[in-house]
């Protein structure tokens, strides 16, 4: 029998969560909670939207887990904050490892975590709590990604790095092996970092601009 699962969130990150628990895992789906001064609508893809104020009465954590659905907001802080919310309130927390993930870690990977497909994880790699691994990434051997993290999609990270709390990594961004980067920090597309980065950094590569030349008088196109 699947176990239970109440979904946080009610947008596009919980709207995705759910399709994935709802096809691809061992869960069953059966609510939708926010607090209640964001409950917008009594349902969401068919299960009820319930207060979080709420949540304990009605789907109790004796009967049922919970998986925080929410994005990289504020740095990580709001998802951080309802994750520990949950946790407080008695739930135990669900993990979503796509099965077209390659994961070689041998399980090292925390509660809260959402792993999509075409994740390569190496070997002795450790994630931590309430990660996100969006579609397509390479984390390398070695290398540690600390809790409420969130990494957009195919970033290569090198062996050996260490990822501190709350850094939010952006689609294409390249971390060469062996560095640190501290905790709050936005890697942002397409940024290469070949060195530590501290605590609370912003780190940005250089935008494609616009050619002078217009698209009707290219020849080969």
């Amino acid at each position: 029998m699947k176990r239970k699962l109440v979904i946080f969130g009610a947008a596009d990150i919980a709207d995705v969560a759910w399709f994935y628990f709802d096809r691809f895992s061992e869960y069953e789906p059966v609510a939708f909670t926010v607090d209640a001064a964001y409950v917008k609508e009594p349902s969401f893809n068919g299960l009820p939207v319930v207060p979080f104020e709420d949540i304990h009465s009605a789907f109790p954590p004796e009967e049922c887990d919970m998986f925080v659905a929410v994005s990289y907001a504020r740095l990580n802080t709001v998802r951080k904050e309802k994750y520990l919310s949950a946790k407080a309130a008695g739930y135990r927390m669900g993990s979503y490892v796509s099965p077209q993930a390659t994961v070689l870690n041998d399980g090292r990977i925390g509660d809260n975590c959402l792993i999509l497909e075409d994740n390569t994880i190496q070997p002795f790699v450790q994630i931590g709590n309430n990660v996100t691994l969006w579609s397509g990434n390479h984390i390398g051997h070695h290398s540690v990604i600390h809790d409420h993290c969130f990494l957009a999609s195919h970033i290569v990270v090198s062996g050996g790095v260490e990822i501190g709390e709350q850094c939010f990594i952006g689609v294409n961004a390249t971390l060469r092996d062996h560095i640190k980067i501290g905790a709050r920090c936005v890697v942002g597309a397409g940024a290469l970092l070949l060195s530590d980065a501290e605590s609370e950094g912003v780190y940005v590569g250089e935008a494609t601009e616009r050619s002078r030349v217009p698209s009707t008088r290219l020849k080969k196109i």
